[in-house]
């Protein structure tokens, strides 16, 4: 598995499950950020090389897909649980007369959020890299046996 995959599934993982739960996902923007940063971190650390700002970009939109993907796994089931019959009781109290269900609000709000975690933890990747990347531009180490010290190539 490549490192910015198991980055991006872990920082995903973070995401997409502290999002999903009712209590916590007060705080659904710091989730999504903070999952973006784990993943741009854990990709950090495992790079051989200087990470550039694109690569933690990357790293976090990946691990946000996840993380939506998770949400919409355990976030729409638990809310159609404990939300559209709420909805459906606040709109008929209210007297509006909606030609669609509290249930059709659930899921167009799920897939918003889900949007907005795949962006959130987009920044969380960008914000990773100037945070946690300490290393200067440096070039990897050449390969064995194509120079070294003291200059030119072996003919």
């Amino acid at each position: 598995m490549s490192n910015k995959l198991k980055s991006a599934l872990i920082g995903g993982l973070i995401a997409g499950v502290l999002s999903a739960i009712p209590i916590v996902n007060y705080c659904c923007c710091i989730w999504g950020i903070g999952g973006g940063a784990v993943a741009g971190l854990m990709y950090i650390k495992g790079s051989p090389i200087r990470v550039p700002t694109g690569d933690g970009a990357i790293v976090g939109a990946l691990a946000g897909v996840v993380g939506a993907l998770i949400y919409l796994i355990i976030g729409l089931p638990i809310a159609f649980l404990f939300g559209a019959a709420a909805i459906e009781e606040q709109l008929t109290r209210s007297g509006v007369k909606l030609p669609v269900s509290g249930a059709l609000f659930l899921v167009v709000g799920a897939l918003l959020a889900a949007i907005c975690i795949i962006i959130l933890t987009t920044i969380g990747g960008l914000l990773a890299v100037p945070i946690f990347e300490k290393r200067k531009d440096s070039m990897p180490p050449p390969p064995p046996g194509t120079g070294g010290v003291g200059g030119g190539y072996a003919a």
